[in-house]
Parts: structure tokens; sequence; C-alpha cells
């Protein structure tokens, strides 16, 4: 069967999808079960990454200390790969992890150093958890700094142990990780998953979030997950969950959400012009004579539309949201006006700050 969908219903099977629709999400642990996993990121003009991923879906009753308490007390979500998962992700990335790596520049940095291998997992099973800079470096190769690391191979190695499922991130010490022996920090029940059947079922988990994907996305890769559909408009085969058609018909309704650069919502670009044609460019990294909107303007979304996008930071000495532009992509009614500022009143309520209108 091939469900044909107007763009208005891709559009909502994809914001309800993302938990961005009017029914706020209920815990930190729903959350990355839905999306799969919540992005980690430190820059933060007005919060970390994390934190306002799992804002924008629960609202003003996230506190931080919930996603801490997740991840390192009941064990429910794992950093890997600078992102928090749900823990019932990790038996269907654990056969791809047990054949990491591929590429052959970094089999022979292994190979070439495995005394240096032994000697972390030897401390990490003696003295962890530790930072990395509590773990000697004893590299008998080192690999060039590329731009984000140093000289130090230490963080090198934890990474690839962590891509092999030897060991994990145990917590964090500010922005610093804690690694551990991935056994003390998995759990030891975890099903066991052939190459095929894990495969399978990301792509279903990829599709759960995504809600509908093009078929062949490097974006958002799905392989034969859910059922195909077609969107009107569009010659592109793509494939949609059968549970989000079938919600289609509930009164979901909608509401304003301010989302993070980094938010998963954002990732498949192609898909973002296609259905919900917004040309998104994150501009962090470009020259500021360049920038349209600002250094990291959030996105806004209202309902199933994008309507602009807000430049605004915390100033911490002040204690105040500085919103220095709303750049509204069509002028706002007086309701949807009213609307952003709401929105934007409650990040500042949830923030602890007040709310300097700049513009």
């Amino acid at each position: 069967m091939t469900h044909r969908l107007t763009l208005e219903q891709a559009r909502r099977i994809i914001v309800r999808a993302q938990l961005l629709d009017a029914e706020r999400a209920g815990d930190v642990v729903e959350v990355a079960e839905q999306l799969g996993y919540v992005k980690i990121d430190p820059t933060a003009t007005i919060a970390p990454c994390e934190h306002t991923v799992l804002w924008s879906r629960i609202g003003w009753s996230y506190e931080a200390g919930q996603l801490v308490k997740a991840v390192e007390m009941d064990r429910l979500l794992f950093e890997f790969d600078g992102t928090f998962r749900p823990m019932s992700v990790l038996p269907l990335m654990l056969p791809a992890m047990r054949r990491w790596p591929r590429r052959e520049s970094s089999r022979q940095w292994l190979d070439a150093n495995d005394g240096f291998r032994a000697d972390v997992v030897a401390r990490l099973r003696a003295e962890g958890p530790l930072l990395a800079g509590q773990i000697p470096d004893t590299a008998q190769v080192s690999r060039p700094p590329d731009g984000w690391s140093g000289t130090n191979q230490v963080p090198h190695m934890l990474d690839f142990l962590m891509r092999q499922g030897v060991v994990a991130v145990a917590g964090r010490q500010g922005r610093h990780r804690v690694w551990d022996l991935a056994e003390r920090v998995y759990p030891r029940d975890l099903p066991e998953l052939d190459d095929e059947e894990a495969g399978r079922l990301l792509d279903e988990r990829r599709l759960q979030a995504a809600g509908i994907a093009k078929q062949k996305s490097p974006w958002t890769p799905v392989g034969e997950a859910g059922e195909p559909a077609t969107i009107e408009g569009m010659r592109t085969k793509w494939r949609v969950d059968p549970e989000a058609v079938a919600a289609l018909n509930e009164d979901d309704g909608g509401r304003v959400a301010l989302l993070n650069p980094y938010d998963g919502m954002l990732f498949d670009r192609p898909r973002l012009r296609d259905i919900f044609e917004f040309e998104y460019v994150l501009e962090q990294f470009k020259p500021k004579p360049q920038r349209r909107y600002g250094f990291f303007a959030h996105p806004i979304l209202m309902g199933d539309r994008f309507v602009g996008m807000l430049d605004a930071e915390v100033d911490k000495a002040r204690e105040v949201l500085r919103v220095n532009a709303v750049h509204e992509f069509l002028p706002f009614e007086p309701e949807e006006d009213d609307m952003v500022r709401s929105e934007i009143a409650e990040l500042g309520e949830w923030l602890g700050v007040t709310v300097l209108d700049a513009r």
C-alpha cells in the first residue's frame, strides 16, 4: 500500500514525530526514546543544545538534573558520539560497534598502539571512572592534530574504544567526560542481535523519529522501514511510519517551538527544503558581515511552518535574556506575534532570567 499524503499531512507527521506538536512530552526518557538521540553541544548563547532540545519538548518542568539522573544514576540513557541515546538502542548498535573500525587508517593506528590500548583499559579497570587527563599517554604512534584535538592521544584512544564498545562515558564533570569500562556502565543483560536484525530495527527507529523520510536519503537512512508514500507535487519516493499516518486523524493542534540550531528536527536539510520550504543555513561559522540572522539564531516553528529566526543571548552577568532580533519570514499577525513573545517569555522564565527585548 502506498500512502498518498498532502504537504500539510507530511508536515504534521514530522512535527508530531519530533514531539513538537501541542501535546508536550512527559520526561527526558520519553523524548530520547522517540527521537532516538539528543545532540550534545556546548554552544550556549541561550543554553547548551541538549537542554534546549529537551525544554522545547517538555517545557517549563524540565530541569538539567533530570538528564543527569537518567544518564548517570538510572542508566536509562547513555552518551555516545556526542549524543545522549536511550539504552534501548544500544543492542541495535552493538553488532556494528564490534566490527568497528572499517577504515584502514584507523585499524592501522589501533594495531600500532596495541600496548597503549592495553594500558588505557588496565588503568580504567584498576582506577576508573577517570577523566581523560588522568590517563597517561603511552601511545607508540600519534595521530596529528586535526584542529579539534591536540597532541594528547588519550582522547583518540578513548573515542576509538567507545566506538568498539570497550569503554563508555560514565558521566560528566562539568563539560568533561568521565570514562569507565563499558561492562560497568552498560547493562549486562542486553539482547544479542545479528547484523541484519539490528540494522532493520535501527531503520525502524530512525523512521519513528523522522515520521517520513526519503527512501534513499543519506541524511535520514531508513532502508525499507515503514511503508511507501508519495507527497503531492513531488516525484520523490518516501517511506512513512504507518502509525504516524494513523494518528493524522487525531486533533493534535500546534504551538510555537524555538529550536536549537543543532536540533535533530533541522538535521535533514533537503527534507526541510522540500516539505517545509525552509532553506536553513547555520551561520555560526560564517564571517559576521555575511550573517543574515545572527551567530546562533534559533529557528521558530509555529504549528507546521517555520516563520522566523530568534537572535537572542543570555547575559549571565546581568541575568537577562537579550532579544536582539526576531526575524519574521513574513510579517506576523498580531496573534502570531503574541504567541512568539509568549514562548520567549517562557524561555526566560525557564532560564531564570529577565527577558530584555533590545529590538
